[in-house]
């Protein structure tokens, strides 16, 4: 049931009489289920709206531009629940999560409205026949998935979810659909790699061009795996192995569509202690919010923005300390160099932050908590300034992993803290505010 939660002022809803209370039922005789819905059927220039309240059903007509809104606000963004994680994937990151962390942590996403809407990934094993026909109809294109292997036994076991090898009939359906999907690899150590890798990628390829991008990410292991299935990190070697196999599918794909479709995290080549590939090598990033690419984007931007400097007061004094974690760790510092060879007035630390919350294994700076923060930045002269990721703490920039707040970090440490993007314009300027 979709409730209406106010309506605008002067708009063209409140001209037409709608009321806070009244249910929206369906708009020009298709029903509306949530927000997709709503969006889809509301482009129409004359819509009518039918409504209940107080039990009586009634409609109203209203003229409009097309794509204009009309002036109603819901309970949620969605206007229902979201749809939560049915399967128990043997690498989940959530079931790795000790008690006491930000609550929302603990919620596992499935919803395939969010990742047309927000880019989240799903896993398919939520949805029937009929999602995948709303999908193709209402071209939500693209749809991010995460697939971690095309071989349906394989699946199953990865996922805990008995459907989850049948569901994969539907890569196909949306290809033919003429929708755009991204996909996610999660590879997990000696489950899903090697040969079952190769077959993912080949089948994953053959539906290009709605094969948009394939991201290849190790599974991040915390401390917290006590009864859960037996995983372990990939090696040095092992990691350098995996960037080879990809990265000469990759070749091929890059031959034959032009683009190379199959990409590895930043992570891997880190582990194996590999350079980065080229910046033409990324296709314009397609996969940046699964750590592919970030590091080279970063150091792009970054360079780009050393030419402008003379916008910078460079006389100014500045004392300040950047935290990160122990992947980035090294490139950050490089950064640190280059920029105080320009700007000599400029006084920078970088500290590693080792993760003892979560385990050694964990090594991004966006898996940093509070507490590790606090244990190996208290007692060090920080300077005017504590520079952080801004992935290290949620959307609004208030909360860690662990709950603390960035307030009270602030205090404990008697620091201003600010916060960067992964962007090399945006650390720049943070640096030199």
């Amino acid at each position: 049931m979709v409730v209406i939660k106010s309506v605008e002022k002067h708009s063209a809803a409140d001209k037409a009489g709608l009321l806070a209370g009244d249910v929206l039922l369906a708009i020009n005789g298709n029903e509306i289920c949530d927000v997709l819905d709503y969006r889809f059927y509301l482009t129409e220039k004359k819509i009518v709206l039918t409504l209940e309240r107080e039990g009586v059903r009634f409609e109203k007509s209203i003229r409009k531009r097309e794509y204009d809104d009309i002036g109603l606000e819901f309970e949620t963004f969605l206007m229902s629940e979201k749809r939560s994680c049915r399967n128990k994937c043997i690498f989940c990151f959530i079931d790795q999560l000790p008690k006491g962390m930000r609550e929302t942590l603990y919620f596992k996403d499935d919803d395939s409205r969010l990742s047309f809407l927000m880019g989240n990934y799903i896993t398919l094993t939520n949805l029937k026949d009929k999602d995948i026909d709303r999908i193709i109809r209402m071209k939500m294109s693209p749809v991010n998935i995460s697939v971690h292997t095309t071989d349906e036994d394989l699946r199953v076991k990865m996922t805990g979810n008995k459907n989850a090898g049948k569901v994969l009939s539907y890569l196909k359906r949306l290809s033919d659909g003429g929708i755009e999907m991204n996909f996610q690899i999660v590879l997990c150590r000696g489950i899903n790699d090697g040969e079952a890798l190769e077959k993912t990628m080949h089948e994953l390829a053959i539906l290009h061009p709605a094969t948009r991008s394939v991201s290849v990410v190790p599974a991040g292991l915390t401390r917290f795996r006590e009864g859960l299935y037996p995983l372990s990190p990939y090696t040095k070697q092992e990691a350098e192995a995996i960037i080879k196999q990809v990265s000469a599918f990759a070749a091929a794909c890059k031959g034959a569509y032009g683009k190379s479709l199959f990409y590895c995290a930043d992570e891997l080549y880190l582990k194996a202690e590999l350079p980065l590939p080229c910046e033409e090598a990324y296709d314009e990033y397609p996969q940046l919010e699964n750590g592919v690419g970030l590091i080279r984007s970063m150091e792009t931007e970054f360079t780009e923005e050393l030419d402008y400097l003379d916008e910078y007061d460079l006389t100014k004094k500045r004392k300040l300390t950047i935290a990160t974690g122990e992947a980035a760790y090294d490139f950050i510092c490089s950064l640190c160099e280059r920029l105080k060879e320009k700007v000599p007035s400029l006084d920078v630390s970088v500290v590693k932050i080792v993760n003892r919350f979560f385990g050694e294994t964990i090594t991004v700076a966006g898996l940093m908590t509070g507490v590790d923060l606090y244990e190996q930045l208290k007692g060090r002269d920080l300077g005017d300034r504590l520079l952080l990721p801004a992935s290290c703490t949620e959307s609004s920039g208030c909360l860690f992993l662990d709950n603390m707040s960035v307030t009270e970090l602030e205090e404990k440490l008697n620091i201003k803290i600010v916060q960067a993007k992964n962007d090399g314009r945006e650390f720049i300027g943070e640096v030199l505010y």
